[in-house]
């Protein structure tokens, strides 16, 4: 025993001392996170998707210009006073038609606004969805770095036993112990190497989700500095929750555009009015004959009766919007529920980072008493490897309340709607909803100016 005192020792100060200082921050990870998600890119689309419906309903308050071009063949044979004779002659026409709705007792004005309601509504999913996948990155950092450190408690365990299996085997061809106590040994060195094995598998899979979250893999990643701060109690939290998590911020835009919908239906029982003009061109392919015709005029037209389809179409917005407003106190007792969840999990990981501190120091106290005692054989190789393995349990409870204790600080933070890039001032550009919203809320055509910058600015975001 006194030949392995000092090897021993090491690899106990070893499994005690903190794990060491990485280079890469979780703020990089995030910034990755946020540049190379595929969900932020597809829900970006979708919101661009939801810009356009705003553009799409306004084109209705404008001109509608349309072209046609007509040929036709007419064959046959004709009979008149008894004469027979072939009929064959082609006509061409040419026209141009041209609709204007002049006035639909507002019904086009609330289906607009209650298109830019979804325009807010789709940006308030676009910023959930944007703190998911920023937890997620936190998470994937966290779990690297726990695995990691796991992997490293192993590797020094397992240096540990063959020391002590060498140990006991000395110590067994000079006669101080039994056959039993080499067994005992070269079986906790079988469970150490199967423990290493596990946790390296573990480590494979939590880089695995590391690249899945991050869009690259990590590099050595450095623990956390100070914890984000929180800005107040429970209740405060709740409250910041209440007015200001994306969930809640959306079905209260997606409760307003039902509302409007209703008026847009009960508007669609009413007459409108339109102006319409025509021009026409008609002639006979070789013959110098021809005519042109032109009309202009104002219709006003509306519903008698429709299969009762209009009064359904409003019951069913009215529906919609109840079923949003029941949604929307969901929503309000759901992120207030998460609030709370993810305090109590804060304080049971500080709880737990506290005990298992303790747990470490005392393991680490009883590990060097036993292993004393054993050099005066007042106790057995089995004893220092149990209290071996305390040691070890109480190092791994420790690294893993650590983690804990951060991924629930930003669990927090997610569950009041505040884990955005902005938020957290990561070093990234940050995408700006509203910036296709205003290139294309006038919508512009394809021949316009800012139809070509429209045209440039799709052309990129394919290429990207």
């Amino acid at each position: 025993m006194k030949r392995i005192a000092g090897p021993v020792l090491a690899v106990a100060v070893s499994l005690a001392a903190p794990v060491a200082a990485w280079s890469e921050t979780l703020a990089d990870t995030l910034v990755s996170t946020y540049q190379n998600s595929g969900l932020l890119e597809q829900n970006r689309a979708l919101l661009r998707a939801a810009d356009e419906d705003v553009a799409v309903t306004l084109s209705q308050l404008r001109p509608i210009i349309n072209w046609s071009v007509d040929m036709t063949r007419d064959f046959g044979r004709s009979k008149v006073s008894g004469n027979r004779q072939p009929v064959a002659q082609t006509n061409a026409s040419l026209g141009i038609t041209a609709d204007w709705l002049l006035y639909d007792f507002g019904r086009t004005g609330f289906q607009i606004e209650a298109a830019k309601e979804t325009v807010l509504a789709t940006r308030q999913t676009l910023r959930s969805i944007e703190q998911q996948v920023l937890l997620r990155g936190v998470f994937a950092h966290m779990n690297v770095r726990r695995n990691n450190a796991f992997v490293s408690l192993r590797q020094n365990n397992l240096r540990l036993l063959e020391q002590e299996l060498r140990a006991a085997r000395d110590r067994f061809e000079v006669g101080e112990v039994t056959r039993t106590d080499v067994a005992q040994a070269e079986a906790r060195l079988a469970s150490a190497r199967s423990g290493l094995a596990a946790a390296q598998g573990d480590l494979a899979q939590a880089i695995e989700e590391y690249v899945a979250a991050v869009g690259r893999r990590p590099g050595d990643l450095q623990a956390p500095g100070a914890l984000p701060s929180l800005g107040g109690d429970i209740d405060q939290s709740k409250l910041v929750a209440a007015r200001n998590h994306p969930d809640v911020l959306k079905v209260q835009h997606d409760v307003a555009a039902a509302e409007l919908t209703i008026e847009a239906a009960a508007a669609a029982m009413r007459p409108s009015v339109s102006f319409t003009a025509r021009a026409g061109l008609s002639e006979e392919v070789g013959d110098s004959d021809y005519t042109r015709t032109g009309s202009v005029g104002v219709g006003v037209s509306g519903p008698i009766y429709q299969g009762g389809r209009l009064s359904a179409l409003r019951r069913q917005a009215m529906a919609r919007r109840d079923a949003n407003r029941g949604a929307l106190h969901v929503a309000l007792f759901r992120v207030q529920q998460e609030v709370g969840n993810a305090y109590a999990n804060l304080q049971a990981a500080r709880a737990g980072r506290e005990s298992s501190t303790e747990q470490v120091r005392a393991a680490t106290v009883a590990f060097r008493g036993v292993r004393e005692e054993a050099t005066l054989g007042a106790r057995t190789t089995l004893d220092v490897l149990n209290a071996e393995q305390e040691l070890l349990d109480a190092r791994a409870n420790q690294i893993s309340a650590e983690i804990d204790v951060y991924t629930a600080a930003y669990s927090v933070l997610a569950a009041m709607g505040q884990l955005t890039a902005k938020d957290m001032n990561l070093a990234v550009q940050t995408y700006d909803p509203a910036a296709y919203y205003n290139m294309v809320k006038s919508a512009p055509a394809d021949i316009s100016p800012q139809g070509r910058k429209l045209d440039r600015v799709l052309r990129a975001l394919g290429e990207n």
